[in-house]
């Protein structure tokens, strides 16, 4: 299975007009990227995409880029967190990533929004969000007090990835 990332993507297909991108979207039985960041002392971290939307069937891959990260969804299963995947969906955990380019995989079939963190750096807002095909589900509502308060301002909002596609690390999110 080949990596795809929007960079490669978007060059390989010559969709690079006068500096414009057209956003692009992983379709069904497809490989997404999502890259797990740091600056160098580690005091800002980061996933990049924070947002992604994408068809079910999609496998997400997390990539290393730096410091030590997990990627985990919102379950009950993991560390008794609330539910903010779909119902129905598995939940997943990478465990801790700590080489860098090391990689983890989860293939999401269920409609609906999938939050998700690293496990020690939510409470700094580490906080990731992919919308599988419609925005549905458990992660399209209201936030309860489980999920910390910088990792609620992180989340960027569902509509807003339904509409660009992908929202990177760098966009504007947080409470308001």
């Amino acid at each position: 299975m080949s990596l795809i990332s929007r960079r490669s993507f978007v060059g390989a297909s010559g969709l690079m007009l006068a500096g414009l991108t057209v956003p692009w979207t992983a379709s069904a039985n497809s490989v997404a990227t999502i890259h797990m960041k740091s600056n160098e002392d580690g005091s800002h971290v980061w996933f990049d995409p924070i947002g992604l939307y994408v068809e079910p069937g999609t496998t997400i891959r997390w990539i290393l880029d730096g410091n030590i990260h997990t990627a985990t969804a919102y379950h009950p299963t993991n560390d008794g967190h609330s539910l903010r995947i779909p119902e129905g969906a598995e939940p997943w955990d990478s465990g801790y990533l700590m080489m860098n380019g090391a990689s983890f995989e989860a293939t999401l079939t269920v409609p609906g929004v999938y939050d998700y963190y690293c496990a020690p750096h939510e409470h700094g807002g580490m906080v990731g969000r992919i919308v599988v095909g419609a925005v549905s589900g458990p992660g399209a509502g209201p936030f309860d007090e489980s999920v910390p308060e910088l990792a609620r301002c992180a989340f960027p909002k569902p509509d807003d990835i339904m509409q660009k596609k992908m929202i990177p690390a760098s966009a504007p999110v947080g409470c308001s």
